[in-house]
């Protein structure tokens, strides 16, 4: 690792071991100077002729400049929220529907991207079908694009597919590009609304190549603030309500769906996290996130004790360091305990808001959930080794 890599987050000098990165990461510092500084100096309305406005509004501009160009998208086609949740929440009251329409969703997702569209499903007498994976449905589901035609999900009346890039409990990553492809085979005009909160961390985000109508992710688990973005397909435009004000244009998804959501300071600042994550560079992070993985998964797979959801290969075209499991015979929530007393690590246990994952497709008790390790790049192979050992100790004590 490159020795610049963790002095760059003030919040790993503490003392403890960060295993819970899916749920939120540390924040870079060049993001934290640059809130600071545009709270000290920049702190005024947008859009005026005097020399300080410009200055913020240009910072404000770059942010959607820089996020486009991450994304491999243009600049109208950005809109900032306050959460994914948020962001998703208004695309599903802004779409425009037709009685008969049809909504498929994903069992593998956060409730999140689910929620708004069943609430309007019921809303506007609305049809929900869901996407249940056919193969390793107990322990190693993953979404497929030969289960859409096979259970017969899309048809001429199918609106919209909802599902996720990565699971946030099982870091199985789905080929959204050949899953939409699939979609836009049988109905052109089916639009696709892709999560990408738990893909955006460990990867490069290219909207074009995923070839979807709808993509979201939440700076705060890619290092940055606690904001979200949402891209959407100028060509999607046209089927969208603006939720903004009346006398607003509707040539942007900031205008159509943003209802000036999102901090200005926090979305000035994302410039600063790309620019970190450049610096870095994906190849790396992939490499290194690979032995990271590798380290507990090995561990894992050696253990008849405990049982692994989620792919048991490291292979990062597979899936990425968000590992979940349960012991044997134990409670989820006592062994994080466990771990939180005895050792330096802190991984979580808990359902993750993937409630449906748990309850309706690994037969798992929501309630103690599963125990969640998951890594960035910043993390250590000796951090993943204090946390094999501890696990080792807890769980050999109890044989």
């Amino acid at each position: 690792m490159p020795p610049t890599v963790r002095a760059q987050f003030p919040g790993l000098a503490q003392d403890q071991i960060f295993l819970d990165n899916a749920a939120g990461s540390q924040v870079v510092a060049s993001c934290i100077e640059s809130m600071s500084h545009y709270m000290a100096d920049k702190n005024v309305q947008l859009g005026f002729d005097y020399p300080l406005s410009q200055q913020a509004t240009s910072r404000f501009d770059t942010a959607f400049e820089t996020t486009a160009k991450y994304m491999n998208a243009s600049t109208d086609e950005i809109v900032f929220g306050y959460s994914t949740a948020q962001i998703v929440r208004a695309v599903s009251i802004a779409l425009k529907f037709q009685p008969g329409d049809e909504i498929v969703l994903s069992k593998l997702d956060h409730e999140s991207h689910l929620a708004p569209w069943v609430q309007v499903a019921q809303w506007k007498g609305l049809k929900i079908k869901w996407w249940v994976p056919s193969r390793d449905t107990t322990t190693n589901p993953k979404l497929e694009a030969d289960d859409l035609k096979a259970q017969g999900l899309i048809n001429n009346r199918t609106r919209i597919v909802c599902f996720t890039h990565t699971s946030n409990v099982l870091g199985s990553i789905t080929d959204v590009a050949a899953v939409t492809r699939a979609i836009k085979s049988i109905n052109p005009d089916t639009l696709v609304s892709v999560d990408g909160v738990a893909y955006a961390p460990h990867a490069p985000i290219d909207v074009q190549a995923f070839g979807v109508d709808f993509y979201y992710f939440s700076w705060y688990k890619v290092y940055g603030p606690h904001i979200a973005t949402g891209f959407v397909n100028a060509s999607a435009f046209k089927n969208l309500e603006p939720l903004g004000h009346f006398f607003l244009p509707k040539t942007s998804a900031q205008y159509i769906l943003g209802l000036t959501s999102g901090s200005y300071e926090a979305i000035q600042s994302v410039s600063s996290v790309v620019k970190y994550i450049h610096s870095v560079n994906w190849t790396w992070i992939e490499k290194q996130e690979t032995i990271l993985q590798e380290e507990l998964l090995r561990f894992i797979r050696s253990r008849a004790d405990i049982q692994l959801y989620g792919d048991p290969t490291s292979d990062r075209s597979v899936r990425v360091p968000v590992i979940s499991f349960r012991v044997s015979g134990r409670s989820s929530v006592e062994v994080t305990r466990e771990l939180w007393e005895k050792s330096k690590c802190r991984p979580t246990a808990d359902n993750y808001w993937a409630r449906r994952l748990l309850e309706d497709v690994l037969h798992v008790d929501a309630e103690d959930g599963v125990i969640r390790c998951s890594f960035v790049h910043y993390n250590t192979v000796e951090e993943i080794q204090s946390l094999v050992r501890a696990l080792e100790l807890i769980l050999d004590a109890k044989k």
